[in-house]
C-alpha cells in the first residue's frame, strides 16, 4: 500500500456512531454464526497457504516477490491446473508476476482479480514477534501481511485449488493476478503486465480485495464496504537552497524559515470542497441514520448549492474532510547541515492524495500557489523515489457505475454472513493497483470479506495481525462470492 514507507492508502472512510448503534441493534451476530463454515480440508489448505506467504520475505529491500509467486505456481500446478493456463514474468528475476486463469466456458466475459504480493517493510526489533514468522496468538494470526494482503493473496489461491478439486465449471473465465510492487519499488506488476501482456488481464471488470471489508465494532459487524472510487497518490519533494554561512551573522533569506513558511501556508489551506457520484451516495445515506445537528449538516452538503458553515464543521472529521476534499500534508523533514552554518538546503516531502479528475501535474502547480515563494522549488517524486521537474498527466478517473451484479451478489452475501450490516459503497482515501485497472478502461471495485475492528487496522505497522476466525469467514466469502458471479449460485 505505501510507497517505501510512506502511507499510501488509509483505511476507508467508517461510518459514524450514529450508523453503529443503528446496525448493531439488528445484527448482534456472533463470529461463528450465519454462514457455512469452511470445512476441515479447505481450512488446512487455507492455513498453510497464508503460512507460506507470510514467511516468504517481498519487501522491496531484501525480499523476494518471484518467490511468492513460484510458491503459489508450484501448488497451482500440484492441484492440476496447466502450466498453459499460467504465466510467469515481470521485469526482473525478483518481481515476476504471477497470473492464472481459471477457465470457463465463455458464456460471459472473464472476471479480474487482483493481489499484491508484495509488503511494507518491517523491522524484527520493532516486532513483538518476527514479522515474516507466521505467528499464532490469542486468537490471531501475526505477521506482516497479514491485513495488507497476503491473506487475500492466499484466500484467492484456495478458491481456485477448491475449484479445481470440485471440477467447478464457471461461465467464465476466472482470472487471478499476483503482483509485484504495489507498495513501492520499479516494477508494479498490474502496470508492467497492462502494458506488456494486456491479454492475459483482459475482463469485463477487476475486483481487487486489497480494499473494501467488514467493519467491526467489538466484535459486532457495523458495515460492509465496497471500494467504488478511490484518491490518487502525489509525493512532492520540496527544496530551498541558500549559499549559508557562518550562524553569527545570520540574514532573513535562510532556506529553513523560507521552506517553514511555505509548509505553514500548506497547513492553513484546505483544497475545495467536491463530491462525486459516490461521495454524494454515501454522504446521503449517511444523512438519513444520523441525528441532530450532525444529519442536517450532512444533507445540507449534498445539496445542490451546499452550506459551507456544514462543510466546515464536517471537516473537522479527519475522514469525512478526506472524502471531501484533496488533502496534502507534510511527512517527511531535512534541513541544514552544522548546527554552527546557517542551512544551505533545506527539504520537505508533501504527500497528497487527490480526489478523481485531477491530475499530478495540476496539484504540482496548484501547491507552487500555496507556497507562494519563488524560493520553494516544488518537483514530483515518483513511485521509484525518481525526482522531476514536471509531474505526470495521470488522473484518477471519475467513478465507473456500480455494477449490478457486483452490488447484488456482496449484498446477498453480506446479508448472509454479517446480518443486519448495510453495504456501502465509499471511495478509499488512499490509492491501490486499481488505478491501473481502471485506466485500462476496467471498472474496479475493492471487495474483500475481510472483518477488521476499526481500532486495530495495522497494516504497515508493528504487530501487524488478523483475527484467526475473519481469515476464514473471508475465506468462506470469497469462494461463495466468486461462484455467485460465475453461474455457480
Amino acid at each position: 500500500m505505501p510507497k517505501s514507507a510512506l502511507c499510501r492508502k488509509l483505511p476507508i472512510a467508517r461510518v459514524s456512531s450514529a450508523l453503529a448503534t443503528a446496525v448493531l441493534s439488528t445484527a448482534l451476530i456472533s463470529p461463528h454464526s450465519a454462514a457455512a463454515q469452511v470445512d476441515d480440508q479447505p481450512r488446512k489448505l487455507a492455513h498453510d497457504i497464508f503460512q507460506q506467504l507470510i514467511e516468504i520475505n517481498t519487501t522491496d529491500s531484501v525480499g523476494n516477490v518471484s518467490a511468492a509467486s513460484r510458491a503459489l505456481q508450484q501448488r497451482l500446478l500440484d492441484a492440476g491446473f496447466s502450466p498453459s493456463d499460467m504465466f510467469l514474468g515481470g521485469p526482473n528475476d525478483r518481481k515476476e508476476n504471477l497470473v492464472v486463469r481459471y477457465r470457463g466456458t465463455g458464456k460471459q466475459r472473464p472476471i479480474l482479480f487482483i493481489g499484491h504480493l508484495d509488503v511494507v517493510e518491517a523491522r524484527r526489533e520493532d516486532w513483538t514477534t518476527d514479522p515474516f514468522k507466521f505467528a499464532e496468538k490469542d486468537g490471531f494470526y501475526y505477521g506482516r501481511g497479514t491485513q495488507d494482503m497476503k491473506e487475500s493473496d492466499a484466500i484467492l489461491a484456495t478458491t481456485l485449488i477448491r475449484f479445481k478439486q470440485e471440477g467447478y465449471k464457471p461461465d467464465r473465465d476466472l482470472i487471478v493476478a499476483f503482483t509485484a510492487d504495489e507498495e513501492g519499488g520499479k516494477s508494479n506488476g498490474v502496470d508492467w503486465l497492462l502494458k506488456n501482456h494486456p491479454d492475459l488481464m483482459e475482463a469485463a471488470y477487476v475486483l481487487n480485495p486489497d480494499g473494501g471489508g467488514v467493519d467491526l465494532d467489538h466484535g459486532k459487524p457495523v458495515s460492509m464496504d465496497v471500494d467504488a472510487t478511490e484518491k490518487l497518490y502525489g509525493d512532492y519533494q520540496l527544496t530551498v537552497t541558500n549559499p549559508g554561512g557562518h550562524s553569527s551573522l545570520p540574514v532573513s533569506d535562510n532556506a529553513i524559515y523560507h521552506l517553514a513558511g511555505a509548509l505553514v501556508n500548506l497547513q492553513h489551506y484546505q483544497f475545495p470542497f467536491e463530491l462525486n457520484s459516490v461521495t454524494r451516495a454515501y454522504f446521503e445515506r449517511l444523512s438519513t441514520i444520523e441525528m441532530g445537528d450532525t444529519a442536517a449538516d450532512l444533507k445540507a452538503i449534498t445539496q445542490s448549492d451546499p452550506n459551507h458553515d456544514a462543510i466546515a464543521r464536517l471537516s473537522k472529521n479527519p475522514e469525512w474532510n478526506s472524502m471531501m476534499h484533496t488533502t496534502c500534508v507534510a511527512t517527511r523533514l531535512q534541513a541544514g547541515h552544522a548546527n554552527n552554518a546557517l542551512p544551505q538546503m533545506a527539504q520537505a516531502n508533501v504527500n497528497c492524495r487527490i480526489l478523481p479528475g485531477y491530475s499530478l501535474e495540476k496539484i504540482r502547480q496548484q501547491l507552487i500557489k500555496i507556497f507562494d515563494d519563488p524560493k520553494v522549488t516544488v518537483r514530483y517524486v515518483n513511485d521509484a523515489g525518481g525526482i522531476h521537474d514536471v509531474a505526470p498527466d495521470r488522473k484518477q478517473l471519475p467513478p465507473p457505475p456500480l455494477n449490478a451484479e457486483v452490488m447484488a451478489a456482496v449484498e446477498k452475501l453480506t446479508g448472509k454472513m454479517w446480518p443486519g450490516a448495510p453495504v456501502i459503497p465509499t471511495m478509499a482515501t488512499g490509492a491501490s493497483d486499481s488505478v491501473y485497472t481502471n485506466a485500462a478502461g476496467m471498472p474496479s471495485y475493492g471487495v474483500s470479506g475481510i472483518a477488521i475492528e476499526t481500532n486495530d487496522v495495522r497494516a504497515h505497522g508493528k504487530d501487524e495481525r488478523l483475527p484467526i476466525e475473519s481469515y476464514y469467514r473471508g475465506v468462506d466469502f470469497y469462494y461463495q462470492l466468486m461462484k455467485m458471479l460465475s453461474g455457480g449460485a
